[in-house]
C-alpha cells in the first residue's frame, strides 16, 4: 500500500482499555489561559464522526493524521504529541519542517506515537491532552469513540482524507480559539502562491496531471482540489481538463482510471507523480501503456525521489508551503525545458 495514500483499516480494541480511558485525564485547571480575543469557549465542532465539545482553550494538544500539527505550531501551540510519519521524516526522526519550526522557536519537540490503523491509545492517554485534532485523517468511528473518551476529538467534516486545506486551518483555529489568526495564515499561504505564480509566469502555459500507482497495472489521478494538486495549481499551472471528467473514487479525492485509460492523459504537458522506491519506479515505467503517455515518453515528469519532499508537497499548511515552493520551482523548470527538446 502506498504510504502517501493514507488508507486506514479497522482496529481491534480491548474492553478494559475503553473502560479505563475516562479516568486517566488530568483534572481541570481553573487558571488555564482564556480564549484569544476572537474566540470564546466552550466551543462545539461537529464532524462526520461526532461533536467535539471543548470547554476551554486547550493547552495540551495532540494531533493525528497530517497537517494539524503544523497549523497548531504556526498558531503558537506546539503539540505535546503527534502521529509519527517515518516515511517522510529525515535523520532527526521528525518531518523536517516541523523539526525546524519547533527548534528555531526554542520549544520542546512533541512526543511521537503510532497512528493510522494501530493508534497507540496508551501513549495518547499518557500525554493527557485537552484536545485531539484530526480533521485531515482517516480515523474510524471506532477509533474516534475511544479517542473521545480521552479528550474532545475533532475529526473530518465529511469523508476521511478529503478536508480542504483552508477548511483544516479554520477548524484548528476554531478549536484553539484563534479563528482570526487562522484566517491570517490562510491569507499568507494564498499570498505566497500568488507571488510564486507571478515570479514564474511561464507556468501559466503548462497543463499537468498528478498521477499515482499501487503497482503494475494500476493508474490513478488526483483530482483538482486534492492538496498535492492544489499545491501545483497554486504555483500557476493548469490541471489538464481531462482530469475534470474522471469520476471520484469515494473518499480519496482521486480517480482510479486504470492503466488501460492512460491515453486520456495525452494532453498533459507535465506529469507529476511519486514512487515508493527505485525498484518500483523501474517496474512501473517498464509497462508499455504507462511508457506511452506522452509526458512520460518525452520525460516531462516531476517525480521527486526525496520522501520528505513528497510528503511536504502533499500538504498545504503554514509550514510546508514555504518549505516546498523553493524546492518545487527548479524541478518544474527542469521538466518544462524538455518540452522544447
Amino acid at each position: 500500500m502506498n504510504p502517501t495514500l493514507r488508507r486506514v483499516g479497522g482496529l481491534g480494541l480491548t474492553a478494559a482499555l475503553a473502560l479505563g480511558l475516562a479516568a486517566c485525564g488530568p483534572e481541570s485547571d481553573d487558571d488555564r489561559a482564556p480564549a484569544s480575543a476572537d474566540g470564546t469557549f466552550p466551543v462545539e465542532i461537529e464532524s462526520a464522526l461526532g461533536t467535539a465539545e471543548i470547554p476551554e482553550r486547550p493547552e495540551r494538544v495532540v494531533t493525528l493524521g497530517q497537517g494539524s500539527a503544523e497549523t497548531a505550531i504556526a498558531l503558537g501551540t506546539v503539540p505535546v504529541g503527534i502521529e509519527s510519519y517515518e516515511w517522510g521524516s529525515d535523520d532527526t526522526g521528525y518531518l523536517p519542517w516541523i523539526h525546524k519550526a519547533v527548534t528555531e522557536a526554542g520549544e520542546e519537540l512533541p512526543e511521537q506515537f503510532t497512528g493510522a490503523d494501530d493508534i497507540d491509545f496508551e501513549a495518547v492517554i499518557e500525554l493527557a491532552p485537552d484536545v485531539i485534532l484530526a480533521p485531515w485523517s482517516g480515523i474510524t468511528q471506532e477509533q474516534y469513540d475511544v479517542l473521545s473518551d480521552i479528550a474532545p476529538t475533532v475529526a473530518y467534516p465529511d469523508l476521511p482524507w478529503s478536508t480542504d486545506w483552508d477548511q483544516q486551518i479554520r477548524t484548528i483555529g476554531e478549536a484553539l480559539g484563534q479563528s482570526e489568526e487562522a484566517e491570517v495564515l490562510i491569507t499568507e499561504i494564498e499570498d505566497r502562491f500568488e507571488q510564486a505564480a507571478e515570479d514564474n509566469p511561464e507556468f501559466a502555459d503548462l497543463t499537468f496531471s498528478y498521477i499515482y500507482t499501487d503497482g503494475p497495472g494500476t493508474l490513478g489521478v488526483f483530482l483538482p482540489d486534492e492538496q498535492r494538486v492544489a499545491m501545483v495549481r497554486g504555483l500557476g499551472l493548469e490541471v489538464d481538463p481531462a482530469v475534470e471528467t474522471f469520476p471520484e473514487t469515494e473518499g480519496t479525492d482521486s480517480a482510479l482510471i486504470g492503466l488501460e485509460n492512460a491515453a486520456d492523459l495525452s494532453d498533459s504537458d507535465l506529469i507529476f507523480t511519486f514512487y515508493t522506491d527505485p525498484e518500483t519506479r523501474a517496474e512501473i515505467e517498464a509497462q508499455d501503456l504507462y511508457a506511452a503517455i506522452p509526458a512520460i515518453e518525452r520525460g516531462t515528469v516531476v517525480a521527486a525521489e526525496d520522501n520528505s519532499f513528497v510528503t511536504a508537497s502533499s500538504l498545504i499548511n503554514p509550514l510546508t508551503v514555504p518549505w516546498v515552493i523553493d524546492r518545487y520551482v527548479p524541478l518544474i523548470e527542469e521538466a518544462a525545458a524538455r518540452l522544447d527538446d
